[in-house]
């Protein structure tokens, strides 16, 4: 599978901003999320979340509407949409 490719757009002590591009089938791979984090899609469409004892569900996200998670989150993360996906994620540091 292709990897998910990140950029750091923001980084210092109280947060770091970091746009997330998938192509097709693109993953992640399997983390776990240190800090609380903000997720704000750039695109609508499907990704296929793999958690921590392998159980997959589809989260369909709509552009420009947020969600907000705790930390300890573990996760693989896979564009499931069809089409190139992307997102920013603000970690709260």
């Amino acid at each position: 599978m292709p990897t998910a490719t990140p950029q750091i757009q923001i980084e210092n002590d109280t947060v770091r901003v970091t746009e997330w591009n998938f192509t097709v089938g693109a993953e992640t791979g399997h983390h776990r999320h240190e800090h609380d984090y903000v997720i704000v899609p750039l695109t609508t469409g499907n990704l296929k979340i793999i958690d921590n004892d392998g159980k997959e569900t589809i989260s369909h996200l709509i552009k420009g509407k947020p969600y907000f998670r705790r930390e300890g989150v573990e996760h693989n993360v896979i564009n499931d949409s069809g089409t190139e996906f992307a997102f920013i994620e603000i970690e709260l540091l």
